[in-house]
């Protein structure tokens, strides 16, 4: 569910909200955020646990966090995400506050409320900020968008097939 305000809003405003309410900002607009339903968090987790087993296997520098987890896009303050999945691989751009910069591989599992906002919106978002892989994975369709902005590819895969992950050699995923 995506709601619009006012003109323009700033991290200061995400901040001011009132506890348990969570919204997302981009190019100074609030988009409000719905819960997660059961089957986004189950997907969530087995992405999670997959990622981090895999960079803990490999003794690897970067991180995965799950959301709700801030991202600072931008050198900005009208810029504030909460991916679902971010796997950030350069530390100097965490803090206790979140991510500042762009992650290295941003996942958004889709919902009917945030359908616009995951294949619209947020991907043109990713891709000009820097991001250099996105997962857009839709529970209606059964299948995973992804994008690898390094090499200007866009591939789509069905739950049940394996996903070469392309920050990774060697390191795939499948989502069900």
């Amino acid at each position: 569910m995506e709601s619009l305000r006012k003109s323009t809003y700033t991290i200061d405003d995400i901040y001011a909200l009132p506890d348990g309410e969570r919204a997302e900002l981009i190019d100074g607009q609030i988009y409000d955020m719905a819960p997660p339903g059961r089957t986004h968090q189950k997907i969530s987790w087995k992405l999670h646990q997959a990622i981090a087993n895999y960079i803990d296997s490999k003794n690897g520098d970067c991180e995965v966090y799950a959301a709700p987890f801030a991202v600072f896009l931008n050198e900005d303050d009208v810029n504030y995400v909460e991916p679902d999945i971010s796997v950030i691989c350069d530390p100097s751009k965490l803090d206790e506050k979140g991510c500042y910069g762009a992650p290295d591989w941003i996942i958004e599992i889709v919902s009917e409320s945030s359908r616009r906002m995951d294949y619209m919106i947020k991907l043109f978002k990713y891709r000009s900020a820097g991001v250099k892989e996105y997962w857009i994975v839709d529970q209606k369709k059964q299948q995973t968008t992804v994008y690898n902005f390094e090499h200007d590819t866009m591939e789509e895969y069905a739950f049940k097939e394996e996903i070469p992950v392309g920050i990774y050699d060697r390191f795939s995923i499948k989502i069900i």
